[in-house]
């Protein structure tokens, strides 16, 4: 249990500034994790869809949220000699990637009028400054991704169901499609955590004779961005990849519907309220999801197994798909 572990000193607490707005619960004493561990020393912010014993979980929502009981990944990371420093805002309940949510937004780090994506927005800040080692976050659709290119950091979204990295005791958005997993500054900090959880050395491995699919659609692109990744994809190929263009399909019409009507059905007893509490979008989406229909979900699961297929087969050919996070930089 988290609570048998000592508390490290206090943090700033109340005298924390926080002017990003990154931060949802801050204790006086963070959990400090086991003092002989492999993650000892090192610090970590949660995302405020994880259950942490004596700590509130919110969503950065005003509404009424389900109980979720404690995070599996949470008590291992503690078990491992992490201290966690304190839950981070969220883009409201995790449905979209900007930010928003019921107690003001988080903006981007060092930037104020720009976004700092979402739907792990404050774990991205908390990084990108420097308040913790790393940020434990959720990947519904781009969540961890997202923020973590928008603010200059590395996000890891492991394999669904990956052992290591349970979702048991996290505020689902779609349990379809959720993952959890990291933000760091650098690829050697997601190492270190992915080790340690897993037991299992990662190998480094030389790009020579790595096979490359690249997908960079011109179309919705940004040019600075297509920039970017052409100029990533040449450099692997100076270093011995063989890069080849793939084609990718949208694949929202099957995310979509699966994504609102689990939501829906997850936050099923307070949307009952007349007045719920969430943010106008998030109520105009969740309602989205209650209408949709058990043969319109039914069909956008035939379609992701579509997907799947595709994807799969596309990666019996390719070791590494290349592509843009996001079509644009912050903004």
């Amino acid at each position: 249990m988290a609570d048998q572990h000592a508390s490290v000193p206090p943090s700033a607490g109340a005298a924390f500034e926080d002017p990003q707005r990154a931060w949802a619960y801050r204790p006086d004493s963070p959990l400090a994790g086991a003092p002989h561990g492999p993650l000892a020393g090192l610090t970590f912010s949660v995302k405020d869809l994880f259950g942490v014993p004596g700590w509130p979980l919110t969503a950065s929502t005003r509404a009424a949220v389900p109980e979720t009981g404690n995070s599996v990944l949470v008590q291992r990371l503690l078990d491992l000699g992490a201290s966690a420093t304190g839950k981070t805002h969220l883009h409201e309940i995790a449905l979209g990637i900007t930010g928003i949510n019921g107690h003001g937004g988080t903006s981007h780090p060092f930037e104020a009028q720009r976004l700092p994506g979402g739907s792990s927005s404050g774990a991205a800040v908390s990084v990108a400054l420097g308040q913790v080692d790393f940020a434990l976050g959720t990947d519904t659709g781009g969540s961890i991704r997202v923020p973590a290119a928008w603010c200059g950091v590395v996000g890891y979204k492991p394999t669904k169901d990956h052992a290591a990295w349970s979702t048991q005791g996290v505020l689902p958005l779609s349990w379809t499609c959720d993952h959890a997993g990291l933000l760091a500054r650098d690829l050697a900090m997601v190492v270190r955590v992915h080790e340690a959880l897993t037991g299992i050395k990662v190998q480094p491995q030389p790009w020579a004779g790595i096979r490359v699919g690249l997908w960079l659609p011109e179309s919705w692109v940004a040019p600075e961005v297509q920039g970017a990744i052409a100029e990533y994809a040449r450099r692997l190929e100076t270093q011995g990849a063989a890069v080849v263009r793939v084609d990718l399909p949208e694949m929202l019409d099957a995310y979509t519907p699966i994504v609102l009507s689990e939501a829906a059905q997850v936050h099923a007893r307070t949307l009952q309220q007349e007045d719920p509490g969430f943010l106008p979008f998030t109520l105009g989406l969740l309602r989205q999801g209650q209408a949709l229909n058990e043969g319109a979900v039914r069909e956008a699961h035939a379609r992701r197994t579509e997907y799947r297929d595709y994807l799969d087969g596309l990666l019996s050919r390719h070791d590494v798909l290349l592509a843009p996070v996001v079509p644009v930089p912050p903004h």
